[in-house]
């Protein structure tokens, strides 16, 4: 599959569509719409990851602080705070490991709560993301009547993913931190989805109704940056080119 191949491909998927590629080897890029704005469902977390570990990083944030899950703050969905009865107690790097592993909604919400979006939107913008923004917290279905939404641009948060790719976002150890968390990530079936079992794939999928989005690193021979975000379309076709393109990226860069 050529590059003109890929966007055709992409273009005839139903819906908004952002697409970024990057070979970290030879610099090689290509983008379709990658400089607009998309609903981000949870790839959301990623940014918000991002910041967390900056502020540990420079002191500013402890990650040994306990948040505690109330029933109310339970979300459904993804993660697993939901299954646990009565009140629950985690420290921030739980509630990290969490929101990125298994796409906790609550263990989101909690951090959301503690730093504040408005906090949150300007440490975004400090760590490169100029538009890439929250809007309010998951599943606040009142605000998203009100047509407020959490928003990525995929040619940002390339950027962001290569910074930490190459091992240069605040310092290496937190890079590898960052990498090791998110090549945990359990959502497997999109960009990982047909390539060879065993390939590292740092990531961050997001999901809702004809939303599906994920974006991240794949370590081929090559490794590359991968961001594809999706709203209004046809979930299982935006998923299968996806995984189709994702292949044939791994093959040429292999």
């Amino acid at each position: 599959m050529r590059k003109d191949e890929i966007l055709d491909r992409l273009a005839a998927l139903p819906g908004e569509i952002g697409f970024y590629y990057k070979n970290l080897s030879t610099g090689e890029t290509l983008g379709y719409h990658e400089n607009e704005l998309f609903e981000s469902a949870s790839v959301i977390k990623l940014p918000v990851y991002a910041v967390l570990m900056k502020l540990r990083d420079a002191g500013e944030l402890d990650f040994s602080e306990r948040l505690v899950c109330r029933e109310e703050d339970k979300l459904p969905s993804c993660g697993a705070l939901q299954y646990f009865t009565g009140e629950v107690s985690a420290d921030i790097r739980t509630l990290c490991g969490l929101m990125i592993s298994l796409s906790d909604n609550s263990a989101t919400n909690l951090l959301l709560r503690r730093m504040g979006l408005d906090f949150l939107n300007e440490q975004f913008k400090a760590v490169g993301l100029a538009r890439t923004h929250l809007e309010r917290l998951l599943f606040d279905g009142e605000a998203a009547a009100r047509g407020l939404e959490n928003r990525i641009v995929p040619a940002e948060l390339g950027a962001l993913l290569e910074q930490i790719a190459r091992g240069g976002f605040v310092s290496e150890a937190v890079s590898a931190e960052m990498l090791a968390l998110m090549s945990r990530q359990q959502v497997k079936h999109k960009i990982p989805g047909y390539l060879p079992r065993g390939t590292q794939v740092a990531h961050k999928t997001g999901e809702d109704a004809g939303i599906t989005n994920d974006v991240g690193v794949v370590f081929a021979a090559q490794p590359f940056v991968l961001c594809f975000a999706s709203n209004r379309t046809d979930v299982p076709q935006a998923e299968r080119a996806l995984r189709e393109i994702a292949l044939c990226l791994y093959e040429s860069c292999s």
